[in-house]
């Protein structure tokens, strides 16, 4: 018996092969689990773990979620750049330069000069 595949069927295998790729990450030895420790700053904890909460996700499955990207891809799953027109860490100021931040970030705030979470999120 022969199979004769048209170009639109050979497209369509195509497009399955990386979702294939996929369910053999993820089922990797599905009943075998491992610790996995780290130390991080508890605001980033709490914050990420509030945001995983109001998404139902439990922090292992977040961590889990993150392992199998980094094997789909075979690397870290985003970039890993520090964009040019980052902000000064707190650090790297001199006392008077984060004076001046604080006090011009009262001010814009006295002055009810405000940006909407979506607005602000485009100005990066």
């Amino acid at each position: 018996r022969v199979l004769f595949f048209t170009p639109l069927a050979l497209v369509g295998i195509y497009a399955v092969l990386p979702i294939i790729k996929q369910r053999e990450v993820l089922n990797l030895a599905a009943t075998k689990t491992a610790n996995v420790n780290a130390r991080i700053d508890a605001n980033i904890k709490a914050q990420a773990e509030s945001i995983l909460s109001r998404l139902g996700l439990p922090r292992s499955v977040a961590i889990d979620a993150f392992y199998r990207q980094i094997i789909i891809h075979g690397g870290i799953p985003f970039s890993l750049t520090v964009p040019a027109s980052s902000l000064t860490a707190r650090d790297e100021m001199t006392d008077a330069e984060f004076d001046k931040m604080m006090a011009d970030g009262l001010a814009q705030a006295n002055a009810d000069d405000l940006f909407d979470v979506d607005e602000a999120a485009s100005l990066r």
